[in-house]
């Protein structure tokens, strides 16, 4: 087995010939490595006697392999548990498409390569199904002979030239040849797309479209496929590409998942929906972790770098999955919240409810009152705490991936926690005191522990050195809550931060991944 004799990060190889399905192909950027997670799955796959190829785009196939394209991989139903077997052994966690393109036959799978921090998708095909991205209204029923065809190439299994040709004509065409995808603007091809044609027509020897034609797929013909792929290149105009769509769309009738009308219907009603999702409601819909969602939670002294991991990890992960950060230790405002602060406003109660910082210290009695606008004003910030942690728990259980920054916890006192009584004292118990302090403690005891808990942990001599445009006294105590607390190994990952800002984000990737 060729891949199986290929270490983990094995460059890509130079190609020698420029035909036949297992030429080895130039890489576009000489010295790009193949990821190692790639190049273990193919050997894996290889060694547990997995039939599979790489079933398109291999003219890119270099992308693939260094993780920048997803794997489309076409895989034989009858070892669909096997492989996933395989894929579970390997890291990778299964994941649902929204339900607009979610597809029965196509699973998808997501890895953690350790090395670069990428992470790679998998697209499981165990049928072909084709057509434009709104609607994939054909299944194509070549899965075996197109199996069949294949040969190990590096580091994937790829097809035969004829198969692909032929399901990348029939592809591009449903794609961007009919009236309705030129209606939603989708009637134009990439140069990307007419590359790709010319790559795979070069590798079709004589007569071999011909026997795949014939033997697999008898409602096409060569000649229409001939008009097909000048269409492609750009040599016919608009109404000859709509009556060659409509031609193929036609002899592909028996392969068609649901009738034509409620095929156009499908595709104008998800065009509409993505514009309304995305730049309306600015929320494009996103894969979620089959094994469902998760809290995650960071919390950390002042100059632990929260913040900086919190961005780290969204953004890693909102690449491919619903991912809502949350900031906890300053809620977004509710309309009741509003209302208050415009009535502390109104009365003249004060302009800001901390106009005097305060001074945080294990000793209340260390710490001035800071007066009841203040304690007003922590008790709609309780309160917007556990609404903000509402949301994030709904989102969670919906399959999303919350991260919440500064997340409340019992063991930590002066950060996001009551504070009401702690700096009331006995000079404010007064029935107003009393009742600002039962509204506020009845909002934390709800908030529930996360389903994964980061604590970022950094000596307070450091704290103080990295915050040099912040108050000591406030940064100190706080940090030195954190770094003297007995942090229980069972619920909680504590992270030291004084190493490298890289190190600190890669162990932190590889933690969340392996809890997802």
């Amino acid at each position: 087995m060729a891949a199986a004799d290929q270490s983990p990060m094995t460059t890509l190889r130079e190609g020698a010939s420029d035909t036949g399905c297992g030429a080895n192909r130039v890489p576009a950027d000489r010295g790009r490595r193949w990821l190692s997670l790639v190049s273990t799955l193919c050997r894996r796959l290889a060694y547990d006697g997995i039939s599979y190829c790489h079933w398109k785009s291999t003219e890119a196939i270099e992308r693939s392999a260094t993780g920048e394209n997803d794997l489309d991989l076409l895989l034989s139903r009858e070892q669909a548990t096997m492989f996933a077997q395989t894929m579970a052994s390997l890291g990778f966690k299964a994941a649902m498409d929204p339900p607009e393109r979610r597809l029965a036959g196509v699973l998808n799978f997501y890895g953690h390569d350790r090395e670069t921090n990428q992470i790679v998708h998998v697209h499981a095909h165990f049928k072909l199904i084709l057509g434009h991205d709104y609607s994939k209204n054909y299944h194509i029923p070549i899965e075996d002979p197109y199996l069949a065809s294949s040969a190990q190439d590096e580091p994937f299994r790829l097809p035969a030239p004829e198969f692909e040709y032929v399901l990348f004509i029939v592809r591009m065409m449903l794609k961007h040849c009919t009236w309705d995808a030129i209606l939603i603007k989708h009637g134009h091809f990439s140069p990307s797309e007419r590359r790709e044609l010319e790559y795979l027509q070069r590798r079709v020897g004589p007569g071999q479209l011909e026997h795949v034609l014939s033997a697999h797929l008898p409602w096409l013909d060569k000649e229409l496929l001939d008009r097909c792929a000048d269409a492609i290149r750009g040599k016919s105009p608009i109404w000859t590409r709509l009556r060659l769509g409509h031609q193929l769309q036609r002899r592909l009738a028996p392969c068609s998942r649901r009738p034509r009308a409620a095929d156009v219907g499908m595709k104008l009603w998800r065009r509409a929906e993505r514009i309304v999702r995305s730049r309306i409601l600015a929320n494009p819909s996103k894969a979620r972790l089959a094994s469902g969602g998760a809290v995650i939670a960071l919390v950390g002294g002042d100059g632990a770098g929260k913040s900086t991991m919190i961005g780290e990890l969204g953004d890693w992960l909102s690449n491919d999955f619903d991912t809502l950060v949350l900031h906890m230790g300053k809620p977004r405002w509710s309309h009741t919240t509003f209302a208050v602060r415009g009535l502390l406003k109104i009365g003249r109660l004060g302009l800001s409810p901390r106009l005097k910082p305060i001074r945080y210290s294990t000793d209340a009695t260390a710490v001035e009152f800071p007066g009841y606008t203040w304690a007003i004003w922590e008790v709609c910030t309780a309160r917007d705490r556990y609404l903000t942690y509402l949301k994030a728990r709904r989102f969670a259980a919906n399959g999303g991936i919350s991260i919440c920054d500064r997340y409340p916890l019992p063991e930590v006192t002066l950060m996001e926690s009551p504070q009401v009584r702690r700096l009331a004292g006995v000079k404010h118990n007064n029935r107003f005191t009393r009742l600002l302090i039962k509204a506020e403690e009845r909002y934390y005891p709800r908030i529930t522990r996360p389903d994964l808990l980061l604590v970022l942990r950094l000596h307070p001599d450091l704290a103080v050195a990295r915050k040099i445009d912040e108050d000591p006294g406030t940064v100190f105590p706080r940090s030195n809550e954190i770094w003297d607390l007995r942090w229980d190994r069972e619920t909680a990952h504590v992270v030291e931060t004084a190493q490298a800002k890289s190190v600190v984000a890669s162990e932190l990737k590889a933690l969340v991944w392996s809890k997802l």
